[in-house]
């Protein structure tokens, strides 16, 4: 008996789709979400999707083009809703950098004003690290949360932080695996449809984004972060998610710690009233942006984080998904200092180095699989700006056993610089973009 599946007339051919858009046209409404249905079917071979997104990044994609390919991935799968819990929800992502656990502080910090922070997060790859595994540093907690253990969450405490579930935009995951593979990650068009199908499916009712330019950052060139951070605010706009954008610094690394078990402590520290400077201005300006999106603008965020609420927050958090906030975290075996070997001042950290570093010593992955150690890291001891005396340490390194020192340190070599004067002090938050 035949299969009526295998005789089913599919109403669009793929080739004709990659000849349109590799000609430099527009692919009609109809045809693209064919295309993506069809791929996310295993109609269309992975051969065909890899020719079309070339022919995306080489060409581009109009708005209308990139709002429906969005909806297309939506539409692949599940699309959750918080309408039952009673309050705003508002969610943050950022592209990604080195040192940032903005997420860590900030989920707990917003929720402390009853706003819902449904916070789906990921693992790290290479120099970005994940926000789980700083997390998963922690004794007993867990990211795999049920739909409705993460509803119970949000309207008991307020802030979750969970691995997303695989029923949102199932295309998305298909097609983020072949650009990998094929040189078509940087296509702008491709990147933000990615995020922001999931940020949308995920159900929020407001979004703020972190977009990253510089050394450490997915996006270097400070155009291109602009470009892919207004497409994401047109897309949620045009999906009825209000959505702005911070366009920040990562040419040096946020904070002064970066790893995994060293991250969550310096993000205690933010809690607690304290923290790198950096981090404490990150985390307040997107407070201030995500609480805005959700009805208080005039919100005390520096208060909140003075009097204990977000700590607070922070605890109820960490002890609803099985954690325990008062357990040591792991602590490396081996360390290594490098210190200055000059007077002066501090007048360069790059970012990507101490973030290939830093994931040579184990706090970062090279495969989806691969393990990471949650005690490693570097420890940064001076940021650019500072003043620093011939023998004061500069950065530590750490680590499960000195055998990776030197490969850590290959990476950083001639990664800072300590000059007579002082840099000329730049912006972390160089620009909001809004619809």
């Amino acid at each position: 008996m035949t299969d009526p599946a295998s005789e089913r007339v599919e109403p669009f051919d793929a080739v004709d789709v990659i000849r349109l858009k590799r000609d430099g046209g527009a692919v009609p409404e109809d045809a693209l979400r064919w295309m993506i249905d069809a791929y996310t079917r295993e109609y269309v071979a992975d051969s065909q999707m890899a020719a079309f997104a070339m022919a995306v990044l080489l060409n581009g994609m109009q708005r209308d083009e990139i709002r429906v390919m969005t909806d297309a991935m939506i539409a692949s799968g599940e699309r959750m809703s918080f309408a039952g819990l009673g309050k705003p929800t508002v969610d943050k992502h950022s592209t990604g950098g080195v040192g940032d656990k903005i997420t860590l502080p900030l989920a707990p910090l917003v929720a402390s004003f009853g706003v819902a922070v449904p916070q789906l997060s990921g693992r790290g790859l290479g120099h970005t690290g994940g926000t789980l595994d700083k997390l998963e540093s922690i004794p007993g907690w867990r990211a795999a949360l049920t739909n409705d253990e993460l509803v119970a969450q949000l309207r008991d405490v307020g802030a979750v932080i969970c691995a997303a579930g695989s029923g949102l935009a199932p295309a998305d995951k298909r097609l983020y695996a072949l650009r990998d593979v094929t040189g078509t990650v940087e296509a702008i068009p491709l990147i933000a449809s990615s995020i922001m199908s999931k940020k949308i499916a995920e159900g929020t009712d407001s979004l703020v984004l972190d977009v990253k330019f510089g050394s450490g950052a997915f996006m270097r060139d400070v155009d291109r972060a602009r470009e892919l951070a207004r497409t994401m605010v047109a897309l949620g706009t045009d999906s009825g998610v209000a959505t702005t954008a911070l366009l920040t610094d990562m040419n040096t690394p946020l904070g002064l710690a970066i790893g995994n078990a060293n991250e969550v402590r310096e993000s205690v520290e933010v809690l607690a009233g304290g923290g790198p400077a950096d981090v404490v201005e990150l985390t307040v300006a997107l407070a201030r942006e995500m609480l805005a999106l959700a009805g208080q603008p005039d919100a005390d965020v520096e208060k909140a984080l003075a009097d204990g609420r977000a700590m607070d927050s922070w605890r109820a958090m960490i002890h609803a998904q099985g954690g325990n906030p008062d357990a040591a975290l792991p602590a490396p075996n081996e360390t290594h200092t490098v210190t200055a070997d000059a007077d002066g001042f501090v007048t360069r950290m790059e970012a990507l180095p101490f973030g290939i570093a830093a994931w040579r010593l184990g706090a970062g992955r090279a495969r989806a699989q691969d393990p990471v150690l949650h005690a490693a890291g570097i420890d940064l001891h001076v940021k650019p700006g500072d003043a620093i005396s011939a023998g004061q340490p500069l950065f530590t390194l750490l680590g499960q056993d000195a055998s990776r020192f030197d490969r850590a340190l290959a990476a950083v070599q001639g990664s800072w610089q300590i000059g007579a004067e002082p840099p000329v002090p730049t912006p972390l938050v160089l620009e909001r973009i809004t619809a």
